[in-house]
């Protein structure tokens, strides 16, 4: 992962194959694809191949809470929104992990030791289902006290639980599929990464009306038809790793311990940042309840629209990973400050398109799921400041990148944690009590400018470190 930085000459060598738009959309087995070409076009390609798959599966989730929103019942909008908090949770548990897996296999990759990838891949799986299998146990135990925790109360506190205790039952499968991503975009194989969550909104998708409607079920065929689209994004997730990227090598507890340490060492530091996330989002939900199921409802629609807008956003941190994991382990590291300053100017020009357009797109989005009252103000105010400022928010995502994927990890926990604590709660609490409902979100927005800078300062410290 150290070394010095070495001249681009343009020459691969056995493990520098190809660019993103070569053959099938991966590298041949066991060779590191981003150590030569144009870091932009690496960081374009990856973020918006990442991004479709990611966008797939946040669209349909937009249309989950549509479909919700059209049955005009605020109860079930925030039981959703409620349920959202959760879910994130215990989500964030399967992304920390995979992303320890997509550094290792990564680096891996970059030293020319294809071998070594495959077995940190089955460990790193293994080890991403366990831990899931743990927790989610323990969250499904304890749902009734979580949900009342976060503020839900007489009938939108039992329809949370409800389907909570139904769609949570699938969230292991769903940590198969975002570890299995996670190793394929290892392997610089983003269209088959992207088509994991592509495939797990189309069934989704199909089966949301048929259960919601068509069934009549409402929440309760949302929660089932997410556990089938979990179940998709597992199936399409291990298989493309079986039969092009060499597989998985048996398991063995000897295997496991040799590789413990390395996943360790990244995946408790990821998973603690990434918890953070869920933490802070929980707070503000819990803020946000003493406003009215209609203040939770619009935050619940407005945090769907978040991710479905900025999807690219989402998808740069993932993507540059393994741009920066390969790069580090084979001494780029004049490449790997490139890339992390092209992915700035990168998602500047996103979030700057993505706001215009939501700016003027902001009335019809609002009729859309006949908002109205506070619900329409919270759709507006995030279809403009809330959107821009999401730059720094950003900021975060590409330095946690560079934080896992050169060592050291611990940065991005401390810069995650401190953003969903010190840089939300008091000026969540402080605007909220000025401006109600909005200023709970606008303060959620504003503690992110001043850890987006650290963050970014943090990165590049790190880099010349290493350097």
């Amino acid at each position: 992962m150290r070394g010095k930085a070495q001249a681009d000459t343009g020459a691969a060598g056995p493990g520098g194959a190809g660019s993103p738009g070569s053959g099938r959309g991966a590298a041949p087995f066991g060779q590191a694809r981003f150590v030569t070409g144009n870091l932009m076009r690496h960081v374009v390609v990856m973020s918006l191949t990442s991004s479709v798959g990611l966008m797939a599966i946040f669209i349909v989730d937009l249309v989950n809470i549509l479909y919700i929103s059209w049955l005009q019942d605020h109860v079930a909008t925030a039981a959703v929104g409620y349920a959202g908090a959760v879910l994130f949770f215990t989500t964030s548990f399967g992304i920390g992990i995979s992303i320890a897996v997509s550094a290792l296999v990564a680096r891996a990759l970059g030293q020319r030791d294809p071998a070594l990838a495959q077995r940190r891949a089955t460990n790193g799986l293994v080890l991403g289902m366990a831990v899931g299998l743990a927790f989610t146990l323990i969250v499904w135990l304890g749902l009734g006290p979580i949900v009342h925790a976060l503020g839900a109360r007489d009938d939108t506190a039992t329809a949370t639980v409800h389907f909570l205790r139904i769609v949570i039952a699938g969230q292991p499968l769903l940590l198969i599929g975002i570890i299995s991503a996670a190793i394929l975009r290892s392997h610089g194989d983003a269209r088959r990464s992207m088509m994991v969550t592509v495939w797990g909104a189309v069934v989704l998708a199909v089966c949301d009306p048929i259960l919601i409607f068509g069934l009549d079920l409402g929440l309760t065929g949302a929660a089932v038809a997410g556990i089938i689209s979990r179940l998709a994004m597992a199936v399409f997730g291990i298989w493309p790793i079986l039969r092009h990227h060499g597989g998985f090598t048996p398991f063995s507890a000897e295997g496991m311990a040799d590789d413990w340490k390395a996943l360790s060492r990244i995946a408790g530091p990821a998973v603690l940042t990434q918890v953070a996330t869920p933490v802070g989002q929980a707070f503000v939900t819990r803020l946000m309840a003493p406003f009215g199921e209609a203040a939770v409802a619009g935050m619940a629609i407005t945090g769907r629209l978040t991710p479905v807008a900025l999807g690219v956003i989402f998808a740069l941190s993932g993507a540059l990973g393994p741009i920066i994991g390969q790069n580090a382990g084979a001494g780029r590291i004049d490449r790997v400050r490139r890339a992390l300053w092209d992915a700035v100017i990168f998602m500047g020009l996103v979030i700057g398109l993505v706001t215009t357009i939501l700016f003027l797109l902001r009335g019809p989005l609002a009729d859309l799921f006949h908002a109205e009252g506070v619900t329409r103000d919270l759709i507006f105010l995030f279809c403009g400041p809330l959107c821009l400022l999401f730059f720094f928010n950003g900021l975060i995502f590409i330095a946690n990148a560079a934080c896992n994927n050169l060592g050291r990890p611990f940065q991005s926990t401390l810069v995650n944690w401190g953003r969903h604590t010190l840089g939300t709660v008091p000026f969540a609490m402080w605007l909220g009590a000025v401006w109600g409902a909005s200023g709970v979100l606008i303060g959620q927005a504003v503690g992110g400018v001043l850890f987006g800078l650290l963050a970014l300062w943090l990165a590049l410290r790190i880099i010349d470190q290493v350097r």
